[in-house]
């Protein structure tokens, strides 16, 4: 089960690191946004931000295995395996980098820095990210086991350039 897979391509890594994106973007904002608006520090601040990014990316990838018919429970395991290294990479990049930016954390939700910093934080992570998820889709692992359930297409996004989808199936 561990062998490379040659539908493995960089856009498929892109597409999925760009799915992950998503969730864990969602979650870092509104996390950032209610940690700061009710006056948290950064720590707890991030941890909000971070739990957040899980459940939302978690959600997202949830929303398109539920629709190709699995249970619950089923569609919660696939997003597990799916998602879990990618959201983390994702978040210790990202929060790193809203920690090293001097003065990103503190400036405040009306701050270009706080904005600007954390698109960065964002971008960064995503580039950072990809090669991870190209690694693991290689391996019929992360969003390799999104494939599995519904072919990769249909309940989230236009997967176009994902070649290869054949060798998803096999989990």
């Amino acid at each position: 089960m561990n062998e490379t897979r040659p539908g493995a391509s960089w856009s498929m890594a892109a597409s999925a690191t760009l799915h992950c994106l998503t969730g864990c973007a969602i979650g870092e904002v509104l996390g950032m946004v209610i940690g700061t608006a009710l006056g948290l520090g950064n720590v707890a601040t991030i941890i909000l931000a971070v739990a957040l990014a899980f459940v939302f990316g978690y959600a997202l990838t949830m929303r398109g295995v539920l629709k190709s018919g699995l249970p619950f429970g089923a569609a919660l395991k696939v997003a597990l395996a799916a998602d879990t290294v990618s959201i983390a990479v994702m978040e210790i990049v990202d929060n790193g980098i809203m920690l090293v930016v001097p003065g990103a954390m503190e400036a405040g939700l009306a701050s270009l820095l706080f904005w600007g910093a954390l698109a960065f934080a964002l971008a960064v992570a995503f580039v950072l990210t990809v090669p991870v998820n190209k690694w693991m889709i290689g391996r019929g692992l992360g969003h390799a086991k999104v494939h599995a359930h519904h072919g990769g297409h249909g309940g989230h996004g236009d997967h176009s350039g994902h070649e290869g989808h054949e060798g998803h199936h096999a989990h």
